[in-house]
Order: C-alpha cells, then structure tokens, then sequence
C-alpha cells in the first residue's frame, strides 16, 4: 500500500485524540465541581467523563499504520 495519505489521518487522529481528551477533562471539572446540583448522577457523569478522557488517551497514543 501507499505511504502518501499517512501523514494527513495520523495528524487527524492525534488532534481528535487531543479534542476528546481537552473535553472529557473539562467536563469532569465541571461534573465535579457541579456535585450538588447533579446529586446521585455524579458518578454517572463523572464516569462518563473518564471513559472520554481514556478514549483521548488511546488515540493520542496509538500508532497508525
């Protein structure tokens, strides 16, 4: 296969990488900080909020072929 579009996916990949992780920190601040208004859906949200945060992670990571 061709090595000519690898550049262009692996920088989208990073920058949505980047997004979701940018995101999921800034709203587990928020769900965090908001705990009294959220009541029993906290952790609901909060964990939400991790898994974008690990999803962000994995792309920011991960190697493109």
């Amino acid at each position: 296969m061709s090595e000519e579009g690898g550049f262009g996916i692996g920088f989208a990949e990073k920058f949505f990488g980047f997004l979701l992780l940018a995101v999921g920190i800034v709203a587990f601040y928020y769900a965090v900080t908001s705990a009294q208004a959220l009541g029993s859906f906290t952790g609901f949200f909060g964990f939400l909020n991790i898994i974008l945060i690990a999803l962000g992670l994995v792309l920011m990571t991960a190697k493109t072929e």
